[in-house]
C-alpha cells in the first residue's frame, strides 16, 4: 500500500455530532485535543448536528471555526433545505457520494492534496441511494490512480454486516474506514492489513436518554407503534467520541480512541497497532 512521496500524518474523526449538547462538547474539548495530540486534520459527522436533524449554515459554520476541517453527511443530510447552498459553495462540506449523478454537492474531498476523504451511505434501512461497494471501489481506484494514498473513508450505514464487508473489500487501498449512524460505539477498533476500521464511533452528545434525544417519543413509539417527534434535551450528561489515526504512507499505523465526559478531561479507552 501508498507508494510516492512520504505523507505522515494525524487525523481525528468525531461521529455522529448530535444537537446543541454535542456542538457544546466540540467547541469545549476540541481545541485542547487539537493541540495536545498534533492533529494534522480534524474531520467529523454533520448529519443530526442541528437539533438532531440536518445542519444549518450557522451551525455549519459554528462547527468549522471550532477546528474541524472538513464534515461528512448521512440521511438527514437534505432535513435543512438551507444546506443546498453550502453543499454547492466552497465550504467543506460533504454529502453522501452514492446518491445520483445530479444531486447537490459532492461526496469526496482533498484536503491539501495530502488526504482524500470520501462520503458514503449504506443501502440497509437507508433512502435509496447507489451501490455504495460498487461507487466506494470506483472512487478509490480513481484517487489511487491520481497518485493518492492517504484515504479515509466514513461509511454512514445501519448493518454492522455492510460495514464490515466494505472494509474488507477496500482494504488493501485505503487507510481507513469508520462507521457512523447508529450512535452507538463499537469496541472493534483494529488495524488489518495497513488499514485502519471501527464498525461505529458513536455520537458525540447527551449519553443518558436514547441516541442522543429524550427518551418520551422512542418509548411511547415502542410501546403504541405511533410516531411522534424526536426532541434533544436542554441539560443532559454529554459525551464526546473521537478516534485518531496514525498515517503513514497511505498506511495506518496507530489508532486509538478517546472519550471525554461533560467537561472532564479526554481519556483513551482503546488502542490498535498495525498488524504483520
Amino acid at each position: 500500500m501508498g507508494k510516492g512521496a512520504k505523507l505522515d500524518m494525524r487525523i481525528g474523526f468525531i461521529g455522529d455530532i448530535v444537537g446543541k449538547p454535542g456542538r457544546k462538547m466540540v467547541k469545549y474539548h476540541l481545541p485542547t485535543i487539537r493541540k495536545e495530540l498534533e492533529l494534522d486534520y480534524v474531520i467529523a459527522n454533520y448529519e443530526n448536528a442541528s437539533h438532531g436533524f440536518g445542519l444549518t449554515p450557522k451551525n455549519a459554520n459554528e462547527l468549522l471555526n471550532a477546528g474541524i476541517d472538513l464534515l461528512t453527511g448521512g440521511n438527514h443530510t437534505w432535513d435543512k433545505r438551507e444546506i443546498i447552498p453550502l453543499l454547492e459553495s466552497d465550504l467543506p462540506i460533504l454529502r453522501p457520494f452514492n446518491y445520483p449523478d445530479g444531486v447537490p454537492g459532492r461526496g469526496y474531498a482533498l484536503l491539501d492534496g495530502r488526504l482524500a476523504v470520501i462520503n458514503l451511505m449504506g443501502q440497509y434501512g437507508m433512502p435509496p441511494v447507489e451501490n455504495p461497494f460498487i461507487r466506494g471501489r470506483e472512487i478509490v481506484q480513481k484517487l489511487r490512480g491520481e497518485g493518492i494514498s492517504n484515504i479515509f473513508i466514513d461509511f454512514h450505514a445501519e448493518a454492522t454486516s455492510e460495514k464490515r464487508a466494505l472494509f474488507l473489500m477496500l482494504r488493501e487501498s485505503i487507510t481507513a474506514l469508520v462507521g457512523t449512524h447508529t450512535h452507538i460505539g463499537t469496541d472493534d477498533l483494529t488495524i488489518v492489513g495497513g488499514a485502519g476500521y471501527l464498525t461505529d464511533i458513536g455520537l458525540t452528545g447527551c449519553r443518558d436518554n436514547v441516541i442522543g434525544m429524550k427518551e418520551d417519543v422512542p418509548i411511547q413509539r415502542f410501546l403504541t407503534g405511533l410516531p411522534g417527534h424526536f426532541d434533544i434535551p436542554d441539560r443532559c450528561r454529554a459525551i464526546l467520541q473521537m478516534v485518531i489515526f496514525q498515517m503513514e504512507d497511505g498506511v495506518c499505523r496507530e489508532a486509538f480512541k478517546i472519550k471525554a465526559y461533560d467537561r472532564t478531561p479526554y481519556q483513551i479507552v482503546q488502542r490498535a497497532y498495525i498488524e504483520e
